[in-house]
């Protein structure tokens, strides 16, 4: 079992055949490169040279999905809305972390084409868009060692940003920025990244933070260094690492939200943030039932298949019931967002917090109904348990996410 009935009466039939090819993709290379690599025990050997991580990013970016949000009038695919979430909730039915690691590797490059430089268009956004061999890789760093979903507090409130004192800087020297400063290990892509839009604090003169700002950074600049990769619970194929600035300069126009500007584009990257994962983890979550769906016909127990048991049945309906509720607010939420002039964050922060936990509990039921085969690594239901638990932190913790959310309903009412 791995499909599911659309609800959508009118689902154009473009976005079916963008689905049936996203869900081949995913069931053929994204899933199996990711057990693969779940299984390493060293975090160095996923993004080696050899490693087979190389072979999937290669395959990917020759599909195009590297360039899934660019607009199609600079090459990308240009999907939105509908499309959009179908495109990421096949590939997190495959694994969640390498969509993750896919999608964050556009997140810079987008930021850029959204601008309408033509330089920085030429410059970085069209050789990503033409790159087929996996040469650009975005991040997005936000995470520090003494900051972390806090960072969410300057979309709602820039002051909370500047009293809380972002430790990577950026003064302004002339007609460039100086930057120094380490973001932390959760960085996804961090060690293979190439290029990052930067969450840092601008300062003034006498070096003191004027405010939250975002900058487009490549890392092949002198001063840039990267950490070891993480070692990790879940999410094992996410490569994820440290990023160090020392004096790295780069010219002021890569400076894409200043002090000024920042709180607008804040909250339409964590808009796209947020639904992306609602999204992702609505894959998650439809993975794990159809395992346990699938496991509860073949399990004897009792002289029958489980499924056949009254309290199986119950639990796996309550599981289909939650994946297809994470699949109408993440949805509903990413096609508003995509064609409202102000986004609504709240919705995107709600569907990201009902989504993971959603994915977690129905991730945790399938290894309950898999029983002790559900604790072996044998199976996959062991590994969505672990990277759907890493979802209630990642991207802004489920508890922080839902403070900010309903201040922001609070402020709407």
């Amino acid at each position: 079992m791995d499909t599911y009935v659309e609800l959508e009466v009118d689902f154009p039939p473009e976005i079916a055949e963008l689905k049936d090819a996203v869900h081949r993709f995913s069931k053929n290379v994204l899933r199996p490169t990711a057990i693969a690599l779940d299984r390493l025990a060293d975090p160095q050997q996923v993004i080696d040279r050899g490693s087979i991580l190389w072979k999937f990013m290669r395959s990917a970016y020759e599909l195009g999905y590297h360039t899934a949000t660019i607009p199609a009038e600079l090459g990308g695919l240009g999907l939105h809305g509908l499309s959009l979430h179908v495109f990421l909730e096949e590939l997190g039915w495959g694994s969640a972390d390498l969509a993750i690691s896919l999608g964050v590797a556009g997140f810079p490059f987008g930021a850029l084409a959204q601008t309408g430089d033509r330089d920085l268009i030429e410059q970085y956004v069209k050789p990503f868009v033409a790159d087929r061999e996996a040469r650009y890789i975005g991040c997005w760093p936000v995470t520090e060692p003494a900051h972390g979903s806090d960072w969410g507090g300057s979309i709602l409130d820039d002051n909370d940003a500047t009293n809380k004192g972002g430790r990577v800087i950026a003064r302004r020297e002339g007609d460039n920025y100086v930057i120094n400063g380490q973001k932390s290990a959760w960085v996804s892509n961090g060690t293979i990244s190439t290029h990052g839009l930067t969450y840092l604090m601008a300062a003034a003169h006498n070096d003191i933070p004027r405010g939250a700002a975002a900058a487009f950074i490549p890392f092949d600049l002198p001063g840039v260094s990267k950490g070891k990769p993480l070692n990790k619970l879940g999410q094992r194929a996410l490569n994820q690492g440290e990023i160090f600035f020392d004096n790295v300069k780069i010219p002021a126009k890569y400076m894409l939200a200043s002090p000024d500007n920042f709180q607008m584009l804040g909250a339409k990257v964590l808009t796209s943030a947020n639904g992306t994962m609602g999204a992702v983890f609505t894959g998650v979550a439809r993975a794990a039932f159809e395992a346990a769906f699938d496991y509860s016909r073949q399990r004897i127990q009792g002289g029958k298949p489980i499924c056949e048991h009254q309290l199986v049945q119950k639990r796996l309906f309550e599981m289909f019931t939650k994946v297809e509720a994470c699949r109408r607010l993440s949805r509903a939420t990413m096609i508003y967002n995509d064609r409202a002039a102000v986004p609504a964050l709240e919705y995107a922060m709600a569907a990201k917090t009902f989504c993971t936990q959603a994915a977690f509990e129905i991730a945790s039921d399938a290894v309950q109904l898999f029983g002790g085969n559900g604790l072996s690594k044998e199976y996959q239901v062991e590994k969505l348990f672990r990277d759907a638990r890493a979802a209630l932190i990642e991207d802004g913790t489920n508890d922080m996410l839902s403070l900010a959310g309903i201040q922001l309903v609070m402020m709407r009412s």
